[in-house]
């Protein structure tokens, strides 16, 4: 979305669908602990502390989107990062986000004029 071309309504509901799936805490987390590797469902579950059918709501909801891919294995599911790419982005936003509270926090420091006025 820069100056490089203009999207179509299509692609930019698209681009929109894909950050209403980024948009759940529990997904970032589920891709968060994929980062190290494939993962069953139920050790997904166990390292976030939810149920099993929570972790495969949010899984499918994953895999639709093209981010996690399915391995089956017996009666064990399998997921993967299938679009490694989700981690630049997620770095680029927390870099930003990071950036930002710092000088937000850096608005609140006391000046030495100021404490000194307190005391």
């Amino acid at each position: 979305m820069g100056d490089h071309f203009q999207m179509t309504t299509e692609s930019l509901g698209l681009v929109a669908g894909r950050f209403k799936v980024l948009a759940e805490p529990l997904r970032l987390r589920l891709l968060q602990a994929m980062e190290r590797g494939e993962l069953s469902v139920g050790r997904l579950a166990e390292q976030l502390g939810t149920t099993q059918p929570n972790v495969s709501k949010h899984l499918k909801i994953l895999q639709d989107a093209g981010l996690v891919m399915r391995r089956q294995e017996g009666n064990t599911a399998w997921y993967s990062i299938a679009d490694p790419s989700v981690y630049q982005l997620c770095d680029l936003v927390c870099n930003s986000l990071r950036d930002r509270l710092a000088a937000q926090a850096g608005m609140f420091k006391e000046s030495p004029a100021s404490s000194r006025k307190r005391r």
